[in-house]
């Protein structure tokens, strides 16, 4: 059983997530820069590390959830990161969205270290994983994700294995461009429709209604009537996983002129301000 875990990346869904293990009552070390959130998590029964290198040591698994930037190079491979502190036979579920490059980095290392590494980002909202619904997008040995299904059901509703290492990321690259296309094109929709003069409510009424119908959106829809921009998976991230996305298309000869398009969208609204917001926001710039 694996009840020692530790928790690094304390950001709009893993702090959620964090709450759901501590709620759990597992045995849960966490660790983020933001120690405002740390405190909210200790607050539930958790214990509080100094370094990602402390949440890791003397844990059965290691949960990690930070995006490709700045912050991880030091929080993996750090002199106080992560490979630091984690002990050989402990597990890595990597459940952050990386380039195809960084995720085969951080298996190498792992390896080298006889740290059992997952391939596994997380998809869905702050509220997904505030209620145990996220889906866990699983690549690497089956026994491994197995062994993980009881502390994943505490945050996530599906564990789905996609593949050996690195095709959990593959996978992520798919979700990320679909998901960036839609909430675009229906940001447009909305746009064109209030310009002929109606209402985003009559218009999201028309499309609920039938074949374009999903819940990505009617949740990002009715977001964007009503002006609510907080965050919840933040615009500047889907940006950047967009850039990830297009370099992977090249590297399999492929254009992708839709994503090429929305990037730059995505882009003009980091540009104008908007990154800390939720993807949703991207309906300001083309409002502008």
């Amino acid at each position: 059983m694996l009840s020692k875990i530790g928790f690094i990346g304390l950001g709009t869904v893993g702090r959620h997530m964090a709450a759901n293990l501590a709620k759990g009552g597992y045995d849960l070390t966490v660790f983020d820069n933001d120690r405002a959130v740390v405190a909210d998590i200790v607050a539930m029964g958790a214990n509080a590390a100094e370094s990602a290198q402390e949440a890791a040591k003397d844990r059965d698994l290691v949960i990690a959830i930070v995006p490709e930037g700045d912050e991880l190079g030091p929080l993996f491979f750090g002199e106080a990161g992560i490979l630091a502190g984690i002990d050989a036979g402990t597990i890595l579920a990597d459940m952050g969205s990386h380039s195809l490059d960084t995720t085969m980095k951080m298996s190498d290392e792992c390896s080298r270290k006889q740290v059992l590494y997952l391939d596994a980002p997380v998809w869905g909202s702050k509220d997904h994983a505030a209620n145990g619904l996220m889906t866990i997008i699983a690549g690497g040995d089956p026994a491994l994700i197995g062994k993980c299904r009881e502390p994943f059901s505490f945050f996530g509703l599906n564990t789905i294995h996609v593949g050996e290492i690195g095709d959990a990321t593959k996978m992520k690259f798919i979700v990320n461009l679909v998901q960036a296309e839609l909430v675009q094109v229906l940001a447009e929709g909305l746009v064109f429709g209030e310009k002929m003069g109606f209402s985003a409510d009559k218009i999201l009424e028309v499309l609920d209604t039938r074949g374009v119908a999903s819940p990505l959106f009617h949740q990002k829809g009715r977001a964007m009537a009503r002006g609510d921009f907080s965050r919840s998976l933040a615009l500047k991230y889907v940006h950047e996983q967009l850039h990830i996305v297009m370099n992977a298309a090249r590297l399999v000869g492929l254009h992708l002129p839709a994503a090429e398009a929305a990037y730059k969208v995505y882009g003009q609204g980091v540009e104008d301000g908007f990154g800390e917001e939720d993807i949703s926001a991207v309906i300001k710039v083309l409002r502008k």
